[in-house]
C-alpha cells in the first residue's frame, strides 16, 4: 500500500500545482502543463498564449515563479520553460476561459457558445463539444450543449485525439462550470480506409515531328531500296528461264507399227526436224522400201519445250461374227374340216 499511496500523493500534489499556475497565469492565457522528473531535477514545461507575461522583465516573473513553486509544492530544483500555444482557438483549456471571461462580462450563454463553436470549426477542428451547466435561466440548475462536426465520447480515440478543457465562470446567480472539447484536426480514425489505386499504365511515348531534310532523306533511301530489289528480281527470273530451255526431242517408236514405219514428225520449230526431212528425202530415191510397205497409222504428238507426249492409236473394237442361222422344220398342212 506504500506504493500505492505514493503514486496518489504524487498527482494530487501536480493536479495542485496545475491549479496554481491558473491562477497565477490567468492573464497570459493558461493552456496546459506537463511536469517531468529528471535527475538534474523537476523540469516543468508551461504552455501559455503570451509567453512575456509569464517571463516578465528581465526574467523577474519567472524566477519568483520558480521559488514559489519550490517552496511551496517541495519539488526538487524545478526548471521552468515556457512555451508558446501555436493555434489557441485549438486548445480546449483556453477557449473554456475566454468563455467563462465572456459569461462573467455578461454574454448571453446562447450567444457565447454558439460563437464558441463558429470559432474552433473555423480553426480547422474536426469536432467539438461546449457544454455550459449551471442556473442559466432560473433558480433551477440545467445543462446547455452546443456541438458541431464528429465526436468521440468513450473510447481510445477518445484518448488519443480528444482533448478537454474546463474553467468557472463566477456570476451573481451562482458559478457555472464550461467544459470545451476539441478533436485534433490531424486525427485519423480506425474507420477511414484509404484504397490505393493500381499502377496506371505508361502511355505509349509520342515521337517528334522529324525535319524535312531528314524526311527527303529517308525517301531518297527508301527508293534505292526498291531499286535494287527490282534489279535482284529480274536477275532470278532471267536465271531460272536459262535453267529451263527445251531439250531435243527423241524418236519414239509408235506401238504396233511395223519396223521402218515413220516416226512422229516434230514441228518445223523444235532440234531433230531437219534430220527427219533429210531421212525421208533418201527414202524417196530408193522407193523399193516404200512400195513394199504397207502404210501405217502415225500417232500426231505435240511437242513442248521440255516435254514430249506420244498418244497411242487405239485399237479396232472387234466386231462379232454373225453365226448363220438354223432352218427350222415346217409344219405339216393342216386340213380344213368340212362342216357337216
Amino acid at each position: 500500500m506504500a506504493s500505492e499511496r505514493k503514486f496518489v500523493t504524487e498527482n494530487i500534489r501536480r493536479h495542485l500545482l496545475r491549479e496554481y499556475m491558473m491562477a497565477k497565469v490567468g492573464r497570459a492565457g493558461f493552456g496546459g502543463l506537463d511536469v517531468q522528473r529528471t535527475p538534474m531535477g523537476t523540469r516543468v514545461t508551461l504552455m501559455t498564449e503570451r509567453p512575456g507575461l509569464v517571463i516578465g522583465r528581465r526574467g523577474e516573473a519567472i524566477k519568483l515563479l520558480t521559488k514559489a513553486i519550490e517552496e511551496e509544492f517541495k519539488f526538487n530544483n524545478p526548471q521552468i520553460e515556457v512555451q508558446e500555444v501555436p493555434n489557441p482557438n485549438l486548445n480546449a483549456q483556453i477557449m473554456a476561459e475566454k468563455l467563462a471571461n465572456a459569461l462573467e462580462r455578461g454574454w448571453h450563454f446562447r450567444r457565447a457558445g454558439h460563437s464558441t463553436v463558429r470559432r474552433i470549426m473555423d480553426s480547422g477542428a474536426r469536432g467539438c463539444q461546449v457544454v455550459i451547466a449551471g442556473k442559466l435561466t432560473g433558480a433551477r440548475h440545467r445543462t446547455e450543449k452546443f456541438k458541431e462536426g464528429h465526436i468521440k465520447y468513450c473510447g481510445q480515440a477518445k484518448l488519443d485525439f480528444m482533448e478537454k478543457g474546463f474553467a468557472v465562470a463566477k456570476l451573481k446567480p451562482g458559478v457555472m462550470g464550461i467544459t470545451v472539447n476539441i478533436m485534433n484536426p490531424n486525427a485519423r480514425l480506425p474507420d477511414e480506409i484509404e484504397i490505393i489505386p493500381p499502377p496506371a499504365e505508361a502511355a505509349p511515348a509520342v515521337e517528334a515531328p522529324k525535319p524535312a531534310a531528314d524526311m527527303v532523306a529517308e525517301e531518297k533511301k527508301a527508293a534505292e531500296a526498291v531499286a535494287t530489289l527490282k534489279k535482284e528480281a529480274t536477275a532470278a527470273t532471267g536465271a531460272i528461264a536459262a535453267a529451263q530451255k527445251p531439250k531435243r526431242a527423241r524418236k519414239k517408236k509408235v506401238v504396233g507399227a511395223p519396223e521402218g514405219a515413220a516416226t512422229a514428225a516434230a514441228p518445223e520449230g523444235t532440234p531433230g526436224a531437219d534430220d527427219k526431212k533429210s531421212v525421208r528425202k533418201r527414202k524417196k530415191k530408193d522407193g523399193s522400201e516404200e512400195a513394199a510397205a504397207p502404210p501405217a497409222t502415225e500417232a500426231i504428238t505435240e511437242v513442248k519445250p521440255g516435254a514430249i507426249m506420244t498418244v497411242e492409236p487405239k485399237p479396232l473394237a472387234e466386231v462379232p461374227e454373225k453365226k448363220p442361222e438354223e432352218k427350222k422344220p415346217e409344219a405339216p398342212p393342216v386340213e380344213e374340216k368340212k362342216e357337216a
